[in-house]
C-alpha cells in the first residue's frame, strides 16, 4: 500500500512577540482575563511589509532543509491559508517562484483553522493515486489583518505564524503499524457560517473585512465536532486514545484542548500545546505545533500522532498518522 509519511518539518514565527500586556490602552482586558478564558500568554505579529507568503517561504525552506530536498525534487505545493497576499493568483504559486520551482503545481487551500488538515489530507490522496510522489505542504496565516483591534473578544485571540511538512510517497503493508498517514477525515456544515467568519470579500464588499465570531456558539460547537473526527478515526484503524503518542490539535483555546482530551480520554501528558505561545494562528496552528514538538524530541520515529481541527464554516477534520 502506498503512504504518505512526513520526511521534513519546518515553522516560522515573525520576530514581533505581542504580550497580553500590550493590550493595555488598546482595548479593555487583562493578561489574568486573557490566560484564564483563553490560556495564551502571547502572539506573534507580522512587521508591516510582511506578508503570508513571507512567512510561508521561511516555513517552506525549512521544512526542505530538514528533509534534505530542494524545489527540483517537488511535484506539488498546497498552501492552506485565509489570508492570502492577493485575490489572486494563489499564495503557494508566489511561494513556488521564490523557491525557484517552474514546474508541477502550486494552489492554495481555504478552510479556515481546519485548512492545515484538509491541505495534508488532500496531499495525502494525490499520493495515493500516484498524482505525486513528493509534496510541500503548508499552513500560513496574517491574521493579524483582519482583526478588528476595537473587539477585545477576537484581536487577543489570533496571531501570525506558517508551518510546513515535506510530505513523501512510501510503501507500507496496509496495517496501523505503517509509517505515514493512516487515515484522515473531513467535516463542514455551512449552516454555521455567521457564527465564525470575515465580514468583507471581493464579490459580496470588495473589501478585506473584518473576522467576527460568536465565541460561546463556537465553543459549545468545538468539542463534539472534535471528537467526531476522532471517533472516526479510531473506528477506521481499530486503534484508541490509549495507543496515541502524541495529540497535536489545533491551538484556539486551552479550554476547548483540554476539553476534547477529557472527553476521548487522552492522557493529558501525550497533548502539544503551543497556543501559549503562539495564539490562534489558523491554518498554521498544527504545524507550528506538530514543528514544536519534534524539534524538541517529543515526536519520534514511529510514534503515534493524532491532528485535529476546527474551523470557519464550520470546517473540522482529523489526521491519524504515525511519524
Amino acid at each position: 500500500m502506498i503512504r504518505s509519511k512526513i520526511t521534513g518539518c519546518g515553522s516560522y514565527s515573525p520576530s514581533r512577540i505581542m504580550k497580553n500586556a500590550d493590550f493595555d490602552g488598546i482595548v479593555e482586558t487583562s493578561d489574568e482575563w486573557i490566560v484564564q478564558r483563553t490560556g495564551i500568554r502571547q502572539r506573534h505579529i507580522a512587521a508591516d511589509g510582511e506578508t503570508t507568503a513571507d512567512l510561508a517561504e521561511k516555513a517552506a525552506i525549512a521544512a526542505m532543509q530538514d528533509a534534505g530536498v530542494s524545489a527540483k525534487d517537488l511535484d506539488l505545493i498546497i498552501l492552506a491559508t485565509s489570508t492570502p497576499d492577493h485575490t489572486f493568483p494563489a499564495t503557494a504559486v508566489e511561494v513556488q517562484h521564490r523557491l525557484g520551482m517552474h514546474h508541477g503545481a502550486a494552489f492554495d487551500s481555504q478552510a479556515v483553522c481546519s485548512g492545515f488538515v484538509f491541505a495534508l489530507t488532500t496531499a495525502d490522496q494525490y499520493i495515493r493515486t500516484g498524482f505525486a510522489k513528493r509534496i510541500l505542504v503548508i499552513g500560513a496565516e496574517t491574521f493579524s489583518r483582519i482583526l478588528d483591534w476595537t473587539d477585545r473578544t477576537t484581536c487577543v485571540l489570533f496571531g501570525d505564524g506558517a508551518g510546513a511538512v515535506i510530505v513523501e510517497a512510501t510503501t507500507g503493508d496496509g496495517t496501523s503499524n505503517d509509517r505515514g498517514i493512516l487515515t484522515c477525515h473531513l467535516r463542514s456544515d455551512g449552516r454555521h457560517r455567521d457564527k465564525l467568519y470575515v465580514d468583507g470579500g471581493p464579490s459580496s464588499t470588495q473589501t478585506v473585512g473584518h473576522l467576527r465570531m460568536e465565541g460561546r456558539e463556537v465553543f459549545r460547537h468545538a468539542v463534539g465536532m472534535i471528537t467526531d473526527v476522532i471517533e472516526a478515526a479510531y473506528e477506521a484503524t481499530g486503534l484508541g486514545s490509549e495507543d496515541l503518542d502524541w495529540f497535536v490539535p489545533h491551538q484556539a483555546n486551552k479550554r476547548i484542548i483540554d476539553g476534547s482530551a477529557k472527553k476521548l480520554g487522552i492522557d493529558p501528558e501525550k497533548v502539544v500545546i503551543t497556543v501559549d505561545r503562539h495564539g490562534n494562528t489558523s491554518a498554521a496552528s498544527i504545524p507550528l505545533a506538530l514543528d514544536a514538538a519534534y524539534k524538541d524530541g517529543r515526536i519520534k520515529p514511529n510514534d503515534l500522532v493524532l491532528l485535529e481541527a476546527m474551523g470557519g464554516g464550520f470546517t473540522w477534520g482529523s489526521v491519524l498518522l504515525r511519524w
